[in-house]
């Protein structure tokens, strides 16, 4: 039977914190919000799969598990770029209610 070593959970944190620390600082880029936001989902998924990998031990499974992992992560982005545009046509028509109605001329 071959011997299970465990990974250096040290160096794990050590990188978790690192991207934690790039996440902060991404947030004060000069750059369009539109890219801060791309830049850290990209870091969050990062992070969440190391997490998998080392805390939930899925680096150590079969390539089917880590596939079964991997799906609900498919469907929830998937999820949110079927409802994208739903968000979109709220967001212009709740625009469209703040507007003040216009102010009839004045009578002299």
């Amino acid at each position: 039977m071959a011997e299970h070593t465990h990974p250096n959970y040290m160096k794990i944190f050590w990188i978790l914190a690192v991207l934690t620390v790039i996440e902060i600082g991404v947030v004060f880029l000069p750059i369009p919000k539109l890219a801060i936001a791309v830049l850290l989902c990209a870091l969050a998924v990062i992070k969440a799969a190391y997490v998998a990998m080392y805390f939930m031990h899925l680096k150590l499974e079969t390539r089917t598990l880590g596939l079964i992992a991997i799906t609900p992560l498919v469907i929830a982005t998937l999820l949110v770029f079927v409802l994208l545009p739903d968000g979109f046509a709220v967001a212009k028509k709740t625009d469209a209610a703040k507007k003040p109605a216009a102010v009839a001329p004045a009578k002299h």
